[in-house]
């Protein structure tokens, strides 16, 4: 008598390779100096709006806003990946490089997104949730995944999301919108297409690559240089306003003026620059130290403000 076993069937799950990212790549698909610059944008709009905000719930609300930018950013990266492994001033991000699987950036966007609208919702107000939860949708969904791809005024219509954050820090403070944050939503406003465009001047065969239908690819380099000259001359007396309407001192003014005039000096150097692109690269360098040096002298104005109202009673 023999003892014949069947053969054993062995069934071997498929194995998903463990992701290599560190915490450095997670921080990188945040998007930081974006990052920074939303969350100082969103500080200066909560100190200058009127009444008091207890520390704890401005501190709250600026780390809401931090996270929901570092969700768009995520968002963004995750869409973005095949451009992204296209154009060489973005091939080493986490998703493009390999170091990031795009469903973890999906999950990881999704989750920042959720937490920083409920926690800003429950913990500050429901007003400035709606609008971070706006910012968000309308920086990944109309932005990233229709306007960037379709239209060379993907820019100045994206760009919406970008100028919300100071309305978001009012709102945070005030539970209201007025004229005043308005104010400072179109300064940004206006500044992210001269901004954009002219590192997209000397980044255009970058974006041709990688198929971005920006304004240098589209329309050509002299009608961008125009469109630039066009929308700082627009935006160099907008940043005075807020001096204007009486709620920042003579010292804003000042300087709004001054580095408003150097914003319009590069703006006609690009006009008339062909071909090297010397112009357009302190163009773009100088419009982010225009914003910076705009918003930092409008919080220290009010700051100080505060403190010598303080001081006289």
């Amino acid at each position: 008598m023999s003892l014949t076993l069947a053969p054993t069937e062995i069934v071997v799950e498929p194995s998903v390779a463990p992701s290599v990212a560190g915490v450095r790549d997670y921080i990188e698909l945040m998007k930081p100096r974006v990052m920074s610059l939303v969350v100082f944008t969103a500080l200066v709009g909560l100190v200058v709006a009127p009444g008091h905000v207890h520390p704890v719930i401005g501190f709250t609300a600026l780390i809401c806003i931090a996270v929901g930018a570092g969700a768009a950013g995520a968002l963004n990266m995750w869409y973005d990946a095949d451009i992204d492994a296209r154009m060489a001033r973005t091939a080493g991000r986490p998703i493009p490089a390999g170091r990031l699987r795009a469903g973890e950036a999906l999950a990881f966007g999704l989750t920042l997104a959720g937490f920083s609208i409920a926690v800003l919702g429950l913990l500050v107000n429901v007003l400035a949730a709606a609008l971070l939860a706006v910012t968000i949708g309308f920086y990944v969904v109309i932005y990233t995944m229709w306007l960037k791809r379709s239209t060379p005024q993907n820019i100045v219509i994206g760009g919406a999301a970008g100028a919300l954050p100071p309305i978001i820090g009012w709102a945070a403070a005030t539970g209201s919108v007025s004229l005043e944050p308005v104010v400072l939503f179109l300064i940004i406003f206006l500044w992210t297409p001269p901004h954009f465009w002219a590192l997209s001047l000397y980044r255009k065969e970058d974006y041709a690559r990688a198929g971005v239908p920006m304004l240098p690819v589209v329309s050509g380099d002299a009608a961008t240089r125009r469109q630039i000259l066009f929308y700082t001359l627009v935006l160099a007396p907008l940043g005075a306003v807020p001096w204007l309407l009486g709620y920042a001192g003579p010292a804003y003014g000042i300087a709004a003026l001054v580095i408003g005039a150097v914003m319009i000096a590069l703006a006609f150097r690009v006009r008339a620059e062909r071909g090297r692109h010397v112009a357009s690269r302190q163009m773009f360098a100088f419009s982010i130290l225009y914003l910076f040096v705009l918003f930092a002298v409008l919080l220290a104005d009010r700051i100080a403000a505060g403190l010598f109202g303080h001081f006289a009673a």
